[in-house]
């Protein structure tokens, strides 16, 4: 996304969007309230919603809101605009973090080849797939069991698994089970969850599968070193 078409945002709404970001999930307006010391409704919540970069699901009260893949890919170059003058200092050091995330993931790119998106990084850092963490005995069986469908299913390690027969493997399994685990996996030297390049070849069962991360659908699995 060029510079010329991340938005021009108030304070407030830039706030909203780093706040859904850091937290990479669906939050209700009582849930942003407590995060970020205000519900997000009205013109900025009209602003954001016309701009295409959140969803807000308005089923159930209070409201919730989540990044769009356009959210997420605004919220990347962010930081390479000018800051709004209302917001003085506290928005360039948010906008100066921003930059400094970005370029961290793109020198773990470099430097060790990892290709981790914000999405995935921020729910690293909430401690959903921190290596270490305490996941529950559940959680690790069922990271335990992935494992061991992948094993079945791979011709050898590093070998590219669809997540559809996957999770058909792990039929037994509820799927928060299973994307839980995956999540988890992810902070692991040798898993790897990516999208498919060509969509076109993907089938209904593969769409259903999918595992969204940062705002992208995943499709394959990869464990282990070829």
């Amino acid at each position: 996304m060029a510079t010329e078409d991340v938005p021009s945002l108030t304070p407030n709404q830039i706030l909203a969007l780093v706040v859904l970001m850091s937290e990479a999930r669906e939050l209700d307006n009582n849930e942003l309230k407590a995060l970020a010391g205000f519900s997000l409704t009205g013109n900025d919540n009209k602003k954001l919603e016309t701009l295409g970069v959140i969803q807000t699901d308005r089923s159930h009260r209070p409201f919730s809101h989540e990044l769009t893949d356009k959210g997420w890919r605004v919220m990347r170059d962010l930081h390479t605009t000018e800051p709004p003058k209302a917001g003085k200092s506290a928005t360039r050091t948010l906008l100066t973090l921003l930059g400094n995330i970005h370029r961290s993931l793109e020198q773990l790119q470099v430097t060790h080849g990892v290709k981790l998106s914000e999405g995935e990084f921020f729910r690293q850092v909430r401690g959903e797939s921190v290596e270490g963490a305490v996941l529950g005995e559940t959680a690790g069986d069922a990271e335990a069991q992935v494992r061991a469908a992948y094993a079945e299913l791979a011709p050898g390690p590093g070998e590219w698994v669809g997540l559809a027969d996957l999770r058909d493997k792990l039929a037994s399994l509820e799927r928060a089970e299973v994307d839980r685990a995956l999540m988890a996996l992810l902070d692991r030297g040798d898993v790897r969850i990516i999208p498919v390049a060509n969509t076109k070849a993907l089938k209904p069962r593969d769409i259903a599968a999918a595992l969204r991360i940062g705002g992208e659908d995943n499709h394959t699995l990869s464990i282990g070193r070829s």
